[in-house]
């Protein structure tokens, strides 16, 4: 079976595609842009990424992701499991604390209406996510990824919103997050998302 992933590679549909990639399935893509006509044919709500699985059309990158991991076993821990309520936690803090003070910062910057846009607070949303990463390296520790010896969904959260940071400007001033997040962009499944 070969899925349609539909979104342009510079939002969070790439998190889907490095999934795909991670876990050798086979993909189509659709490079709709948000809110575009073309795109709410698939999500009325203009969003991206979309995720097509035969009739289903799938929506909110984490959870594309989770189900994919479900679906084939790989890059998550049983549900049910202490492990993957603790990689739940992971998942939950990374949408939180870093994912969503992008997202507002992006929202200030180019997606609300000039008039409802507060260019000054991404002065404090760079504060915020910078302790944000801080917490995150703590509770990592020194293991290779956040659950371990074992890569999962939050990994590829986690670096996605490294890269995010980096792209809108945010200082990432925190030497373990970059020596975390170095091999997991070298890695093979990653290189082969960013040229999708």
């Amino acid at each position: 079976m070969t899925y349609t992933v539909i979104g342009p590679t510079v939002t969070r549909t790439f998190r889907v595609l490095w999934m795909l990639e991670e876990l050798g399935q086979s993909y189509d893509r659709l490079t709709h842009a948000p809110r575009s006509d073309a795109l709410r044919k698939f999500n009325p709500a203009g969003k991206v990424p979309v995720l097509l699985d035969g009739d289903a059309a799938l929506t909110d990158s984490t959870a594309i992701m989770h189900y994919l991991a479900d679906k084939h076993g790989a890059l998550t821990y049983p549900a049910g499991t202490l492990d993957r309520a603790r990689q739940d936690g992971f998942t939950h803090f990374l949408l939180d604390e870093m994912d969503a003070t992008l997202w507002t910062a992006a929202r200030h910057t180019f997606i609300l209406p000039e008039e409802k846009r507060v260019p000054e607070v991404k002065q404090s949303l760079k504060w915020e996510f910078a302790r944000a990463v801080n917490e995150l390296m703590r509770r990592k520790g020194d293991a290779p990824f956040l659950m371990g010896d074992q890569m999962t969904v939050p990994d590829i959260i986690a670096t996605h919103c490294g890269s995010w940071a980096i792209a809108a400007g945010f200082p990432l001033e925190n030497d373990a997050f970059r020596a975390y997040a170095k091999p997991l962009r070298s890695r093979a499944a990653y290189v082969r998302a960013s040229a999708a």
